[in-house]
């Protein structure tokens, strides 16, 4: 039977169902806003032999039919997942990882499928919510609910769940996951956003989270389902013993070492103790204790350690908890691409590439919603050897996408507009060396290579994670957060932005929540590093280039007036195709009458300009035009300045001496600079190649004719 419970927020109506779709799956519900509907099953199954970690799956599926649309391209169904469906489906993994209990390692599975989209309301915020919902009528030990809401920021007032027109003049795209008492997620961007607006932005989502988790919990009342049963972690054998035998070992070779130390220091007190307690290769012990529990023991003692030692006040490399770890810029260092820059932070590098493209260079991004052109890309490259590890290279997996984004999302907003720089933007950053936030790394890195690209960034940005520790009501906040602090700590805090304000922000955790005043204090811990990168940054370059690259290509743009575009494409292309074989230039026009020219070499594309106005353009007297002999008669001779349109030269008008024949100046086919003198009333065009060169052999300092009538005063 179908149970639904729903109520208005933001002024339309919120429906959640269950009962009806999917009846053999563990959960499974039906998540409505206007006419988009969101279908999530959650499916739990047991642990495989020997697991121990949790395997939790989450995915994200957009059908164009949910929109009435069919896919482009020859195959007409979805195949692999789009980079919005694997950001959704993090962004839905990312708040209910935390609240499964610790030791829990059964398979979970959660499915989101977007059944219908009105293309007003996004789907993809509702995959959390729907999320949720599912794990908590399915027999899945999840302590939630949760909730997740989008904020937009137009005209200075936040808006919740703005539409998709509505966010096209928004300032601010945030998304915010929470229970009812604390946020367990935040991802947002925005136009260089105060910390405190920001902070109040989140907080705002956090009044609606609350109404979302108050409807999931009308309906598991409704369907009269028993609380939550969330098992303790089981007590392992080793605690103690590796406790009074190995903390102080362990507490020594974490401190004062690099990463690689580190962990070759603890590796050997490991291997030590294994050995002891399991010789000869054995898997348990003669009282039955296994060799797995030893493992996860050890483990579970250096994770208390690392935190002991935090809330100490004492980090693994020494710094203060505010402190930034070393850090060096250095840009232009390869041959022949369009910008680069090395960026490191500690034992954390990024190399960062730039290639300036044409308009043909834009990305095509297709999906329910609607079809748009992606002028900037940024991709993030993590190899193994960047973390010492061997391991096959494959396609950018999930993380990589998903960081790569970040940084790209948190520098759109400083790029200038088309108009004042048309070119298609593609960064690359290669992580060359990882030990904590190489996402944020290449935030600074495709920074500092766009400016030595010349590209006419408004404001640097720079990145900083920020990390915590928080036992019970006490804890701590970390400025730069190294690999193991992230992994033994409790939160992941990255923050983007300018000097001005924020304009990328993404928060994780490994612990059921954050209240404000954490948030709002590591806002402005983040704030305080990041304008101290900066400060870094822009001693290697203090501003963008004055010029792009030599071997970028050259690009002009023009408006023509839309109803000459067929004059200028000509009959099945063959005028502006002709422009581009004689000029050597590449050249689009858009709908609206913009024309881009692209070549290799800036003459080119002023040629090819030339032609274009001189075509599309009305004739104008004393405007000088490349054109070509079409004709030659006995009284001058008649030069095609655009397509289709002549101009007589007269004979007397060919040079500024005596023309006997006009064959001795010129024959059909020869092009010549002329300037036009004269448009008569039947719009005949009159030619001079003379007044040229009069022009032409006039001294540099030669003075200008006094005008006609005015007497010369001596």
């Amino acid at each position: 039977m179908k149970t639904t419970v729903e109520r208005e927020i933001a002024g339309r109506k919120l429906s959640i169902s269950t009962g009806l779709l999917a009846k053999q799956a563990s959960g499974a519900i039906t998540i409505q806003f206007g006419e988009t509907l969101v279908f999530v099953a959650a499916q739990t199954g047991p642990a495989r032999p020997g697991q121990d970690f949790f395997p939790l799956t989450v995915d994200y599926r957009e059908r164009f039919a949910a929109a009435g649309k069919f896919p482009g391209g020859f195959l007409k169904r979805e195949s692999r997942p789009s980079t919005r469906e694997i950001l959704t489906a993090r962004l839905t993994d990312r708040p209910i990882r935390p609240l499964f209990p610790d030791g829990y390692v059964d398979e979970v599975q959660v499915m989101a499928n977007v059944l219908a989209f009105d293309r007003e309301n996004d789907p993809d915020v509702f995959s959390v919510t729907g999320a949720s919902a599912a794990l908590m009528v399915s027999n899945a030990p999840f302590n939630g609910p949760i909730g997740a809401v989008r904020v937009g920021l137009i005209d200075d007032e936040l808006v919740l769940f703005p539409t998709l027109e509505e966010m096209k003049t928004s300032t601010l795209d945030l998304v915010v996951a929470g229970s009812k008492d604390s946020v367990l997620m935040i991802e947002g961007f925005a136009s260089q956003l105060p910390e405190e607006e920001m902070a109040d932005a989140i907080m705002f989502a956090h009044e609606a989270i609350v109404e979302l988790c108050d409807l999931q919990l009308e309906l598991v009342a409704k369907l009269g389902l028993p609380a939550k049963v969330i098992p303790a972690a089981p007590v392992n054998p080793f605690d103690e013993i590796l406790k009074a035998k190995a903390y102080q070992q362990i507490r020594e070779a974490k401190v004062g070492k690099k990463k690689q130390e580190r962990h070759t220091a603890v590796g050997e007190i490991k291997s030590a103790l294994k050995a002891e307690y399991f010789p000869d290769g054995a898997e348990t012990t003669a009282d039955g204790k296994t060799l797995a529990q030893f493992s996860q023991s050890f483990e579970n003692l250096a994770h208390r350690i690392v935190r002991d030692l935090i809330q100490e006040g004492i980090r693994l490399d020494g710094r203060g908890l505010g402190d930034l770890r070393d850090v060096s810029c250095d840009v232009g260092l390869l041959p022949r691409v369009h910008g680069s820059a090395l960026f490191t932070r500690g034992e954390t590098q990024s190399l960062a590439t730039i290639t300036l493209g044409t308009v043909r260079d834009v990305q095509k991004v297709d999906g329910p919603i609607e079809e748009y052109d992606k002028r900037f890309m940024l991709d993030y490259n993590f190899p193994s050897y960047s973390v010492g590890e061997c391991r096959p290279i494959r396609a950018p997996g999930r993380r990589e996408i998903g960081h790569g984004m970040l940084a790209e999302r948190s520098v759109f907003w400083v790029l200038p507009n088309e108009e004042k720089f048309p070119y298609t933007i593609r960064a690359i950053s290669d992580i060359m060396e990882s030990n904590g936030s190489s996402s944020m790394a290449s935030v600074c890195s495709a920074t500092l290579s766009l400016m030595d690209a010349g590209v006419p960034i408004s404001q640097p940005v720079a990145g900083i994670s920020i990390g915590l520790v928080k036992d019970g009501e006490k804890w701590q906040l970390l400025t730069d957060i190294m690999g193991d602090e992230d992994h033994h700590g409790d939160m992941d805090f990255k923050v983007a932005g300018t000097g001005k304000g924020i304009t990328g922000i993404q928060l994780d955790l490994k612990i059921d929540g954050i209240n404000e005043p954490i948030i709002r204090a590591t806002l402005e811990q983040a704030k305080k590093a990041r304008r101290e990168l900066l400060r870094i940054m822009l001693q290697s370059i203090s501003r963008p280039r004055k010029g792009i690259s030599e071997h970028a290509p050259r690009l002009l743009r023009t408006q023509i007036d839309p109803e000459k575009i067929g004059l200028l494409i000509g009959p099945g292309g063959k005028t502006i195709r002709a422009i581009q074989e004689e000029t050597g230039a590449q050249i689009d026009v858009g709908p609206d009458g913009t024309v881009t020219i692209a070549a290799d070499i800036a003459a080119k594309a002023e040629d090819a300009l030339a032609r274009v106005e001189a075509l599309t353009e009305e004739i104008k007297v004393g405007r000088v035009y490349s054109g070509k002999v079409s004709a030659i008669k006995d009284f001058g001779a008649f030069i095609e300045i655009a397509p289709g349109k002549d101009g007589l030269c007269h004979i007397s008008e060919l040079s500024d001496g005596f023309v006997k024949s006009v064959l001795e100046v010129c024959k059909v086919g020869d092009r010549m600079e002329v300037k036009v003198i004269a448009i008569d009333d039947q719009n005949r065009v009159k030619l001079s190649r003379k007044a040229l060169l009069q022009e032409a052999a006039k001294p540099a300092d030669a003075p200008a004719e006094a005008p006609a009538g005015d007497a010369e005063v001596e």
